[in-house]
């Protein structure tokens, strides 16, 4: 989607690995199953064995996996909020996370003859754009400011066991970001509905992932997941617009939100409020390339009064009005540096038509990095207002996902999930690395 990235220039401390190697436990043939493992590494030091696909966020997820060939190793930002993929493109390579398409015989640009060139996107500009070589030309741009500029092209993408040849890509050579984790990433891996994104390229008519919160172990699976110890999902329909509209995103997960609970009472807001406009303003989409959670001003707002509601005398608001973390999230606590453990919060549910999603425990608070007052650590409400960010949208981000099965199912147009621990997931299918 539009607002893909915005929420890449996040800062996070940490950065978490989930190295993937290809599974030997018995699948059916039409699913390619990633396990998952993760652990803790320094800023910067993204260098993998050429034979694992890894899987790690910092403020987002990303796939390590190779393209060309012969096979050079890439890291992608996982972004369901996107289609068209791209990769940071360089005739001679000054980084480590570049693809260099000269040393790829497998790489094949498209010109601007090529039906290809024409398909519709929301991601480049039509009518197509061409470069004085006569090949498609393509430029993104994003809701943070950053760009990306250069050439549409095909090549042979590796994912795990699975080959897949003439993958069409932006082989981008231009770019413009004041985002330090940006270079840190290869590109993008778009994974929405569109034609040509990563997931509709391969032919899955499904995928699903798995987050831990705690043990960063998890799963990543495209095809079925057929598992007996997995409960069986809640569906929620993806909401279909058949009219075009300005600001409406038709390939995004569009899921329609209904209400919000906070232990179990529900904000006294009309259903109408979560609806999208006549504009198209106010679609909920979930969202795996942002990090965070974000509702539009007057939603918010009602959250964050009935949080502090509750919270009176269980957390101490940290009295700043200066003090706005990430551009748009305004409930901060100060929580003491010798206490190991959150007090009980109160959980937050998304009401969706046929399922809710419950957040809770650690997930509802955040510690910013490095921040301290006095003998506390600062903690922010996992929970901001879309509209700071310039967003009209409602946004449901991967922090909030944790624990959760979330499935994406293309063919029946439905996403699903089940509340399952992904560390004992990974254990349960008996893949490690």
């Amino acid at each position: 989607m539009a607002t893909s990235l915005q929420l890449q220039a996040l800062v996070f401390n940490i950065i978490i690995i989930f190295s993937v190697s290809t599974c030997s436990c018995k699948k059916t043939p039409s699913s390619l199953l990633l396990p998952l493992k993760t652990k803790f590494i320094p800023s910067g030091s993204l260098l993998k064995p050429p034979n694992k696909l890894s899987f790690h966020h910092n403020v987002s997820l990303t796939v390590s996996l190779t393209v060309g060939s012969p096979p050079q190793q890439v890291t992608m930002v996982l972004d369901t909020g996107s289609e068209l993929s791209f990769l940071h493109c360089k005739k001679t390579p000054n980084r480590p996370l570049t693809f260099n398409p000269l040393s790829s015989v497998s790489y094949t640009p498209i010109p601007c003859s090529s039906p290809t060139c024409r398909v519709r996107t929301r991601d480049f500009t039509s009518p197509v754009s061409c470069d004085p070589k006569k090949l498609c030309h393509a430029t993104l741009c994003y809701a943070d400011a950053s760009s990306v500029e250069g050439n549409l092209a095909a090549d042979t993408f590796r994912v795990g066991s699975l080959d897949q040849p003439r993958t069409v890509f932006g082989c981008m050579d231009t770019y413009s970001s004041s985002n330090p984790e940006d270079s840190k990433t290869t590109g993008l891996m778009g994974m929405n509905r569109g034609s040509l994104s990563f997931v509709s390229q391969m032919g899955f008519p499904k995928f699903s992932y798995c987050i831990s919160g705690q043990d960063a172990s998890g799963v990543l699976l495209f095809g079925e997941a057929s598992f007996s110890w997995l409960q069986p999902l809640n569906y929620t329909p993806l909401v279909q617009m058949s009219t075009p509209l300005p600001y409406y995103n038709r390939v995004a997960y569009t899921v329609q939100l209904e209400g919000i609970k906070v232990a179990g009472r529900v904000l006294p807001l009309p259903k109408s409020v979560y609806v999208p406009d006549h504009t198209g303003a106010g679609q909920t989409m979930v969202d795996s390339g942002t990090q965070f959670t974000f509702l539009l001003g007057p939603v918010y707002t009602a959250l964050k009064m009935e949080y502090l509601r509750q919270t009176k005398g269980v957390l101490r608001v940290y009295e700043d009005p200066n003090f706005v973390f990430q551009g748009a999230m305004d409930l901060c606590y100060r929580v003491e540096m010798t206490r190991n453990f959150l007090p009980t919060l109160p959980t937050v549910n998304f009401m969706f038509r046929g399922v809710e999603m419950s957040v809770s425990g650690e997930r509802l608070l955040y510690r910013v990095p490095g921040m301290r007052v006095g003998n506390d650590n600062i903690h922010c409400f996992t929970f901001g207002n879309s509209e700071l960010l310039g967003m009209e949208a409602y946004i449901i981000g991967h922090h909030h996902q944790q624990n959760l099965w979330m499935e994406f199912d293309l063919e029946k147009s439905r996403v699903g999930l089940a509340e399952v621990r992904c560390d004992l997931a990974s254990q349960r299918l008996g893949l490690d690395v």
